[in-house]
């Protein structure tokens, strides 16, 4: 069974910064991609960054130069670094974790999403 628990959400101005982070643990051998999707109410979830195993990241166009998207591959955590927010970034966060299990299985794992607000 693998678990990722989401933290780092919250109310803040816009102009701020909010750092999310995702942990992954579990029967967990190892990991592959590592992403961050968001979900404004009434739109569909989109993707919003992406972390490969050997570090290459990408970001939609609409978080590029304010998002910063990393991970530390001992703790099995992903973090976004949201600097510059603008009220059209409020949404859920939810983190997506591809990743092998100790069984060798091949899983994708969602977080329970992570609330961010960001006021005018």
């Amino acid at each position: 069974q693998v678990q990722l628990v989401e933290s780092g959400g919250g109310l803040v101005q816009a102009g701020g910064s909010l750092r999310l982070s995702c942990a992954a643990s579990g029967s967990i051998s190892s990991i592959n991609v590592m992403k961050w999707y968001r979900q404004a109410p009434g739109k569909q979830r989109e993707l919003v960054a992406a972390i490969t195993s050997g570090g290459s990241t990408n970001y939609a166009d609409s978080v590029e130069g304010r998002f910063t998207i990393s991970r530390d591959n001992a703790k099995n955590t992903v973090y976004l670094q949201m600097d510059s927010l603008k009220p059209e970034d409020t949404a859920v966060y939810y983190c997506y974790v591809n990743l092998y299990t100790s069984t060798y299985l091949y899983r994708n794992y969602w977080g329970q999403g992570t609330q961010v607000t960001v006021s005018s």
